[in-house]
């Protein structure tokens, strides 16, 4: 798999049509995530590819929450993006948007770690460091089982993202802790500098 647009044209596109602090942050966020686990599964030839998916995965979303990943390829065809990533990036909203069913392993981890991104973000700020590098796998189970909390992230999507990777839901999760600690003082260090930019 090979990316067809750059970083920077990637991310130039997601500023486009998101505005948003939390947005932007996510994104940012899934694409760390996604190149950490292109490295960790034996994709680093693909590592880019996996990384602009994380980063233009809700491109959409902002504006357009209503037909999320439906009109994402109206917008990312503008963009220059090819077909590809475009079945990537739509293929996450599977069952809840589209019919485009992840089946690439990339696909299936981005449907998997996408709300649960969201779940650990927030349990990490109920820490006293705000931050996942000392989050244990036992802590953040607490929370998920807590229907109550981040009651925004889907339960049911990051299970059934587990079950089409084959992974138990503790694999899931702790891989995710270590993928979201691999990039956190970057992701931080990525929106200081839209903060200062603005």
């Amino acid at each position: 798999m090979k990316s067809n647009i750059t970083r920077e044209a990637a991310w130039e596109l997601l500023r486009k049509y998101n505005k948003d602090f939390f947005h932007l942050q996510h994104a940012l966020t899934v694409e760390g995530v996604m190149r950490w686990y292109a490295l960790q599964l034996g994709f680093a030839d693909e590592v880019d590819f996996w990384g602009i998916v994380g980063l233009l995965h809700d491109i959409d979303f902002e504006q357009y929450p209503e037909e999320h990943c439906i009109k994402a390829p109206e917008l990312l065809r503008e963009g220059g993006v090819g077909e590809e990533m475009i079945h990537a990036i739509c293929s996450h909203a599977y069952g809840m948007h589209v019919d485009i069913k992840p089946e690439h392993l990339m696909e299936k981890v981005l449907f998997a770690t996408d709300e649960l991104t969201g779940l650990i973000g927030a349990s990490a700020l109920m820490r006293p460091s705000k931050s996942v590098q000392d989050m244990e796998l036992k802590s953040l189970k607490k929370k998920y089982k807590s229907k109550g909390f981040a009651a925004g992230c889907s339960r049911e999507v990051i299970e059934q993202g587990a079950e089409m990777l084959g992974w138990p839901l503790d694999e899931v999760l702790q891989k995710t802790i270590d993928a979201m600690r691999s990039c956190e003082y970057q992701v931080i260090s990525q929106m200081e500098a839209i903060g200062a930019n603005e």
